[in-house]
């Protein structure tokens, strides 16, 4: 006599788990998250051929921690201020330079030395 609670089907064979179906908004967001649907980003670059020359990054944490100021341009200048004062008159320095820059204002007077 068999048990009432033993099962009297038999299996026909492994079965496979199948994936469930999939909907399209997951589908969607499965490959944004994966980057393979990624709009394509506009060129930053100006189509009347302009460029960067001069970059000012100013770095002024909110939690009243020091300020830091880079000036970087295209000529070569690299500078570096952290604190109040100093960022302020390297960002007056920076105004400054683009006024006299080559780069950024070929009519500007060479600072370098002139041939003798």
């Amino acid at each position: 006599m068999t048990s009432p609670l033993k099962s009297l089907s038999t299996p026909t064979g492994p079965h496979l788990a199948e994936p469930a179906p999939a909907s399209a908004a997951r589908a969607a967001a499965k490959d944004a998250a994966e980057g393979v649907r990624s709009a394509p980003r506009p060129d930053p670059r100006p189509t009347d051929q302009r460029h960067p020359v001069a970059w000012l990054t100013i770095t002024a944490p909110p939690n009243r921690t020091t300020p830091t100021v880079r000036s970087q341009c295209s000529c070569g200048r690299d500078l570096f201020a952290a604190g109040q004062q100093r960022a302020l008159a390297l960002i007056a320095d920076h105004e400054q330079h683009r006024t006299t820059c080559p780069f950024i204002n070929p009519a500007a007077p060479s600072t370098g030395r002139t041939a003798a």
